[in-house]
């Protein structure tokens, strides 16, 4: 006959083992197709590792300027020497300068945009169209040299894709037909919408075609003015003018804004179609003294 101490060990083992048996496990009473989520949950010991947050960048009200110091700069002439002798094999027709003014401006400010009459004029080809009413206004623009003009035809023509023109102008009778046309959308992207700024709409067409043939357009992009400024075939002299009155013409542009909307000319650089671009140091006379001014005149 089993004692009293083994009959209440054996009842003991009995009782931890049915308590075991009954005890559900961490994850039995998860459905089936949450079990390895769960699962991995539980291995991992819950939640993991926080994501570290990217660290904003830096952002800059002004376009970015360079110190310009350590930068070799050349005087208009021996910036010419480079140029010309990089476009050698070239036509020195249909080589061009080109200058670049770089700003120091606000990524929001105002952008300027306006058009100058250069001393000695270079661009040919011309093709002006005028917006007007049709009639006498018609007539007279025609007479001016238009390659077309009036209202309805002109702007079938422009929806139709057939631009024979690169110059528009719209006389001023005619500017509510034209933004009711809705234009803006091709006109735009080509430079080409008529705009009180751009002096392009008009009461007086034969000033302002006459101010277009030979005229350059120009507008900042991204903190930099670059308009075309002379023939490769032109002399140092003819360059250095139409440079001293773009300059001028853009300095003007600058005083007439507001102080919140200040600009400050930082760089000129100057570079042709297939060539380099130098920056300027404002001089004008090639530092070598073997090379004078007339040595640059002419075909290369």
């Amino acid at each position: 006959m089993a004692s009293t101490s083994q009959c209440l060990a054996s009842l003991a083992r009995f009782s931890l083992s049915a308590t075991s048996a009954a005890r559900p496990s961490a994850v039995s009473w998860i459905p089936t197709f949450f079990a390895p989520v769960v699962a991995t949950r539980y291995a991992s010991g819950g939640g993991g590792q926080k994501k570290k947050t990217a660290k904003k960048k830096k952002t800059y009200k002004t376009f970015r300027s360079y110190d310009l110091t350590p930068m070799e700069q050349m005087s208009l002439c021996d910036a010419m020497r480079v140029l010309r002798a990089s476009e050698a094999g070239y036509s020195p027709i249909s080589s061009k300068y080109e200058v670049a003014v770089k700003l120091r401006t606000q990524k929001n400010g105002t952008v300027i945009r306006n058009r100058i009459r250069l001393p000695f004029p270079f661009q040919t080809g011309t093709r002006i169209a005028v917006i007007c009413p049709e009639g006498p206004l018609t007539a007279e623009a025609r007479e001016l040299g238009a390659v077309e003009a009036g209202e309805e035809s002109l702007f079938e023509n422009i929806r139709a894709g057939n631009i024979t023109f690169n110059k528009l102008i719209c006389h001023a009778e005619s500017e509510a037909a034209l933004k009711k046309a809705n234009l803006g959308k091709i006109l735009g992207p080509k430079g080409l919408m008529p705009s009180a700024k751009t002096r392009t709409i008009t009461n007086n067409l034969k000033q302002t075609m006459h101010d277009l043939v030979g005229a350059e357009e120009y507008r900042e992009r991204g903190g930099v003015v670059r308009m075309p400024i002379a023939q490769l075939s032109f002399g140092p002299n003819q360059l250095a003018e139409n440079v001293k009155t773009f300059m001028e013409h853009l300095k003007n542009d600058i005083n007439e804004l507001d102080d919140q909307q200040a600009k400050r000319i930082e760089e000129v650089v100057l570079s042709t179609t297939h060539g380099p671009g130098l920056s300027l140091n404002g001089k004008f006379l090639p530092t070598d003294e073997k090379i004078t001014v007339h040595d640059l005149e002419g075909p290369m």
